[in-house]
C-alpha cells in the first residue's frame, strides 16, 4: 500500500473527545495521522509529505502551503475559513472545502436554553438555593427575581439562514412573535428592518450571523441603548459582532434585563475580557459549547467522509476555494 493518500489531523480532540466513529473517515486515507496539538512552528513539518491536512483551529497560512508540495486538500472542521490562506491555497492548487449546517439543531436548543435561563432568572434561583435562602423562607416558595414568559413577546432576529429559521421555529413554539433584522453589508430586503427600527421593538434579540468587516462591533453602545429597558440579549455567533465593553455597561447600568454568550471576541479568552468581569449582572457566559453535541461532532465526520471522497472522485463537495 502506498501512502499517496496520506492525511494529519492537526487538532484531532478539538473534534472527537473518543466518542465517535471515525472509521468511515479513515477508510478515505492509505494513512490517517492523528495529532492532540499542533503549534504554529510544527505545521510544516507535521504536513510534509501529507496529501490532506484536517483542522478546525491550528492556522494553514501562506509559508504552510508553500512548503507542502505534496497538498492537495485542506479540510476544515468547521464552517468559518479564517484559519486558512484561501488565496495562497488557490495560488497553490491546493482544495480547501469546509463542513456546513451540522450544528443547527445543537446550536438553536442552546440560543433558546441561555434565553430562558434569561427569562426564568434560573442561575440567580439555583444560587438562592444554594445559599440555603429557601430553606429559610417564610413561605412555600421563593419569588425574589421576576420571571418573564416568552409567549407574547418579540424576538429580533440578526441572520435568518438555516440556524437563524431553526430558532425561530423553536421561539415561535413558546409564542414568540419574530421580526428580522437587516444585517450590514447586505443588500436590503423588505422583509429585513434596519437596526434602527427594528431594536426599539424587540423583547429580545439573537444573533445567527458571520463576522466581518461589515458586522465586527455592529451591536455597540448605541444599540444597546436603543433597545427595550429589560431586553435580553443572546449571541451563539462570533464574539466580535457585540462591543463587550459596551455590554458589560448596559448590564451594569440596568438597561437590559440580561445578556447571555457563548463567543468571546478572543478564545479562549484572555485576562481583561470585560465580560469575565466578576461584577457583571444577568450575564451567562458559555465556553462556546454551543456546537458540541456528540450527534453534530458525528455529522462534522460525515461531511468530513463526504469531501474527502468528492475530492479523490473529481467532484469535490463545500468548497470554499
Amino acid at each position: 500500500m502506498t501512502n499517496s493518500r496520506r492525511a494529519v489531523f492537526l487538532d484531532h480532540p478539538s473534534l472527537d473527545l473518543g466518542d465517535l466513529d471515525l472509521h468511515p473517515l479513515r477508510d478515505c486515507f492509505d494513512e490517517l495521522q492523528l495529532f492532540a496539538q499542533t503549534l504554529p512552528d510544527q505545521v510544516i513539518e507535521r504536513l510534509k509529505g501529507a496529501t490532506v491536512a484536517i483542522s478546525n483551529k491550528i492556522l494553514i497560512n501562506a509559508d504552510a502551503i508553500a512548503a507542502s508540495p505534496d497538498l492537495k486538500l485542506i479540510l476544515i472542521t468547521a464552517t468559518g475559513t479564517n484559519n486558512v490562506d484561501l488565496a495562497a491555497a488557490r495560488a497553490h492548487g491546493v482544495t480547501v472545502c469546509n463542513c456546513q449546517g451540522y450544528g443547527t439543531p445543537s446550536v438553536a436548543q442552546h440560543t433558546i436554553m441561555l434565553l430562558l435561563n434569561l427569562a426564568t432568572r434560573l442561575a440567580d434561583y439555583q444560587k438562592a438555593v444554594g445559599e440555603g435562602r429557601w430553606q429559610q423562607a417564610k413561605q412555600f416558595c421563593l419569588l425574589d427575581y421576576p420571571i418573564v414568559e416568552l409567549e407574547g413577546k418579540t424576538l429580533g432576529l440578526l441572520g435568518h439562514g438555516e440556524l437563524g429559521g431553526a430558532v425561530a421555529r423553536l421561539a415561535e413554539a413558546f409564542g414568540m412573535r419574530v421580526l428580522l433584522g437587516q444585517i450590514p453589508g447586505r443588500p436590503a430586503r423588505p422583509d429585513r428592518l434596519p437596526l434602527d427600527q427594528l431594536l426599539p421593538q424587540i423583547d429580545a434579540l439573537t444573533l445567527h450571523c458571520p463576522l466581518n468587516e461589515h458586522t465586527r462591533h455592529f451591536i455597540g453602545a448605541r444599540e444597546l441603548a436603543s433597545m427595550k429597558p429589560g431586553a435580553f440579549v443572546v449571541n451563539t455567533a462570533r464574539g466580535g459582532l457585540i462591543d463587550e465593553q459596551a455590554l458589560a455597561d448596559a448590564l451594569r447600568n440596568g438597561h437590559l434585563g440580561g445578556a447571555a454568550t457563548d463567543v468571546l471576541s478572543v478564545e479562549p479568552p484572555t485576562a481583561g475580557n470585560p465580560l469575565l468581569a466578576a461584577d457583571i449582572p444577568r450575564l451567562i457566559v458559555t465556553p462556546h459549547n454551543a456546537w458540541g453535541s456528540r450527534e453534530a461532532r458525528q455529522r462534522i465526520v460525515g461531511q468530513l467522509t463526504e469531501n474527502a471522497q468528492a475530492f479523490f472522485s473529481g467532484t469535490a463537495l463545500r468548497v470554499v476555494s
